[in-house]
Formats: structure tokens, sequence, C-alpha cells
């Protein structure tokens, strides 16, 4: 009678271990003959099944921290230059600035009524240059620089004995970076030995 109980406990066990496979999967070993799987032919198919799922699961993981990597970039990209239409459209009210300080015939900027004026637009242009800076917009080097094509823009060949061929002698535009894009190139004036 305890025989019989341990026997039955043991097959409730292993019913409970079974719960959930295939019926057709699980071979009891009374009857090899009619092609049924063994147990350990079950249990190796279900080890390989498993190493699959871990294997999907492992790409499934990688897949999603390399978009996670791309969203985050897409979105520090976009704090970064969120601003580059706008800045494209001041840079031209930062270049009539310019011309606007550039024009004052010199006798102007001694009348008194004048000077202030002149003061004014001054500090206008130095505001407009530290909100730039404060909004990572650097003004392109040209002048004595060697020709960029990813910086500058040649307009134009001058003649010259007093500079190298292909270094910038003129600057007609300033050009820009935001960050570490090109916002608007310098348009330029490059030297070339004379005829």
């Amino acid at each position: 009678m305890i025989e019989d109980t341990k026997e039955s406990q043991q097959d409730d066990a292993v019913a409970k271990e079974l719960d959930g496979v295939p019926a057709d999967m699980i071979d009891d070993g009374d009857n090899p003959e009619e092609g049924g799987e063994s147990l350990s032919d079950a249990l190796d198919k279900l080890k390989g099944d498993l190493d699959a799922a871990r294997q999907d699961v492992l790409y499934a993981r990688a897949d999603m921290q390399n978009l996670r990597r791309r969203m985050e970039k897409e979105v520090q990209d976009a704090r970064n230059y969120a601003a580059t239409g706008f800045a494209r459209d001041v840079l031209s009210v930062a270049d009539n600035l310019g011309r606007a300080i550039e024009s004052v015939p010199e006798d102007l900027r001694e009348d008194e009524r004048m000077k202030r004026f002149i003061t004014g637009i001054e500090a206008t242009q130095r505001e407009l240059d530290k909100v730039f800076s404060q909004n990572g917009i650097t003004r392109i080097a040209a002048t004595g620089m060697p020709l960029d094509p990813n910086q500058h823009q040649a307009m134009m060949e001058i003649p010259t004995n007093d500079h190298e061929p292909g270094t910038v002698v003129q600057e007609m535009q300033a050009g820009y970076m935001i960050k570490d894009r090109l916002l608007r190139p310098a348009m330029v004036g490059v030297a070339k030995k004379p005829d």
C-alpha cells in the first residue's frame, strides 16, 4: 500500500512536469517500435528550441538598443540644429548691420549727434554676435587661409604675387558654422599667379 502511494506521488510529479508539453512529444518508453520520440530526443529538441528562442531575444535586445541610440542621436541633433533655418535668415541681418557700420564715413563718426547712433548700431551688432555664440554659431575664418571647399565658396580669382595661389585674399560675405555643420559658406576671392 505504501508502495502504491509512492508510485502515485511519482506519477503526479511527472504529470506536473509534463503539463503543457504536447502529447505527441511524450513517450512513455513502452512502445519504441511505434515510431514515437524517446524522452531524450524530445528533451534535445526542446533544448534546441530554447537556444533558438534565447538567440532571438538577444537579437531583439540588440535591435532595441540600436534603435534607442539612433533615436537619442536624432533628438540631440534636433536640439542642436533646430535653429538652423532661423539662423540662416538672421545672418542677412548681421550682414546688413556690418555694412551699415562700414559705410559710415570717418568725418561722421566724430560728429556728436552721429556718434551715439553709431555706438547703438555697434552695440546691436555685438549683442547679435553674443546671441550667435550662445547658440553655437561661429564665423568661419577666411582671409589669409588656404581655400577650403568645405567652408569657402570661391567667387573669383585675384592675380597677385603677394600670396600663395589658393589663398583667400578677399572675403565678400562672411561664412558661418552652427556647431560642427556648415550654415553658410564664406564667399571669397582666391589668389592666383599673374599671367
